[in-house]
């Protein structure tokens, strides 16, 4: 991946630029946005279940499984001292047609995510300033 830029396009939009594509977000206007676009740390969960949902859907396509009627339920419980999620559940629900000898298989297919590993890792985050055209 190539590096990201991300601006400050006004009120509280804040867009993300990534290999010739742009991720807006903003905030509720319950915390002074417009409400325009999905919040950061929504779009921060989205990447859990779409991710875990991708390596669901590559497993089904390699066994030519039917993936009509599946669906990821993604819940999170809440730390309030910490202020931080200290649970994240997916719940893949398959239709009663699904091979029995692939469920646990599936739950493995998810586990594969690289956005559950990286957190899982807990990488480091560095964070500085400079001047632009420095």
């Amino acid at each position: 991946m190539a590096g990201m830029e991300v601006t400050l396009d006004g009120g509280k939009v804040i867009t993300a630029h990534i290999n010739g594509k742009s991720i807006k977000t903003d905030q509720s206007a319950r915390n002074g946005g417009g409400g325009s676009a999905p919040e950061p740390f929504e779009l921060f969960l989205a990447s859990i279940g779409t991710c875990a949902g991708i390596y669901v859907k590559s497993f089904c396509d390699q066994r030519n499984i039917p993936t009509e009627g599946i669906r990821i339920i993604q819940s999170m419980e809440f730390d309030t001292e910490k202020r931080v999620p200290s649970l994240f559940k997916l719940d893949i629900q398959l239709p009663a047609d699904f091979p029995e000898k692939y469920r646990a298989a599936v739950i493995n297919a998810a586990e594969l995510c690289l956005v559950k590993k990286t957190i899982n890792a807990s990488p480091v985050f560095e964070v500085i300033t400079s001047v632009s055209g420095s």
